[in-house]
């Protein structure tokens, strides 16, 4: 797993790192410099952004990660672990809200899967009566606010591939009484009715039986996931679809060509249709030569990869779809290895910094921190309330 980063040495954003303050038994005679004031600024920018916005992010694996590692238990959590993710680091790193991903392995199918599933839900729940402090169930984007005002994470739901569901309606309708705000169309491989980005295609996208998931998904008001899918699917989602999408954690083919990330023409559409790309942190899917050397015999050192090369994928993002349809899918627990800076839950102050050197506003900050996607929410709180009273089309 990624090697902890060490919160401690953390330092809170509005304030000037400890070591670049005058000793008050020597004061300092060195006037500012422009670096000086150009890192406060930025600072400043950060910190403005987090008070306009909490920080929500798409996708996180920690609950897969409890049970590969910890048999599901929640104890301990609250002490500096191994793990990508812990308590501190979450506070450190300014989070508000995070979308916990409930899944498990696309190679589990039928009953199992859908068991799989809900010990996943479980586990999140579970979380969150053990550190009520801490975490608190959401499903809304007034939820999120409400968290936001007692100090605690906002703890969402989403539900990574529909294998989940055996390709069962009833099971979706039930996951959704459960608070799993998302589905994932697809993991690695293609589910009995929609593509997957990483196996061959059988369905041009989505078949007939995947449209009326998409409009039973649009009257659940659950949100469609476009991450994993491929092109032909994410275009066939964005066909049907009545509310906006999410891409929960992927990037930029054009800055990194992986089957993962998103084609400009897919991304151009998300104007239209109002979602977000939440921009992920995966080497892999961030660096082309990360990704050549991931998918070879990893015999050399991997190469570095940077906060900043991030950066350039929110901003490519950013220049394509538009500052109000980006936001932040880090993956954490998720993958083995993360860029420098981005070691932990911890890290995305160092992202926005980053941005807000090149010159990024705090509200262009706080849109992708999480107003972005709190608005996708918000479009679709009253369908997922119960307030559509259209019946289901999809019944089995």
């Amino acid at each position: 797993m990624t090697a902890r980063t060490d919160s401690s040495s953390a330092v809170p954003f509005g304030t000037a790192p400890s070591s670049s303050a005058p000793s008050s038994s020597a004061p300092s005679s060195r006037a500012p410099s422009s670096a000086d004031a150009s890192s406060a600024d930025a600072l400043a920018t950060v910190a403005a952004a987090l008070d306009l916005a909490p920080l929500i992010d798409g996708h996180n694996d920690w609950a897969w990660e409890c049970r590969e590692n910890r048999d599901y238990s929640v104890e301990g959590l609250d002490g500096a672990l191994a793990t990508d993710t812990d308590i501190d680091r979450l506070r450190a790193g300014r989070v508000g809200g995070q979308f916990w991903s409930v899944y498990v392995e696309d190679t589990l199918d039928g009953a199992d899967a859908v068991q799989g599933t809900l010990e996943q839900v479980d586990w999140v729940y579970r979380l969150a009566a053990r550190y009520p402090q801490t975490f608190v169930i959401a499903t809304s984007a007034a939820d999120v606010e409400a968290a936001r005002a007692s100090g605690r994470v906002a703890s969402l739901l989403g539900a990574e591939g529909a294998h989940s569901l055996n390709d069962s309606p009833a099971v979706l309708r039930m996951l959704a009484r459960l608070g799993v705000r998302y589905l994932t169309l697809t993991h690695v491989h293609n589910t009995s009715w929609a593509d997957s980005g990483t196996d061959e295609p059988v369905h041009n996208g989505l078949s007939p039986r995947g449209v009326e998931y998409i409009r039973e998904l649009n009257r659940l008001g659950m949100l469609v996931d476009l991450s994993h899918v491929s092109p032909a699917t994410a275009h066939a989602a964005l066909d049907v679809t009545s509310a906006p999408v999410i891409f929960s954690h992927s990037s930029c083919s054009a800055v990194t060509a992986d089957p993962r990330n998103v084609p400009d023409d897919v991304l151009a559409r998300l104007a239209d249709n109002g979602g977000v790309l939440m921009v992920t942190f995966v080497p892999q899917f961030v660096s082309a030569e990360y990704a050549g050397w991931f998918g070879g015999d990893r015999s050399t050192p991997a190469p570095r990869v940077t906060v900043a090369q991030v950066a350039d994928h929110v901003e490519y993002a950013r220049d394509v779809a538009g500052i109000r349809h980006i936001g932040l899918g880090g993956d954490f627990d998720g993958t083995d290895e993360f860029p420098e800076g981005l070691e932990g839950v911890d890290g995305y102050p160092a992202l926005l910094l980053e941005l807000a050197r090149r010159g990024w506003t705090a509200a262009e900050l706080a849109a992708l921190a999480g107003a972005n996607v709190l608005r996708v929410l918000r479009a679709t709180d009253a369908a997922f309330a119960g307030h559509d009273v259209e019946l289901t089309r999809l019944t089995r």
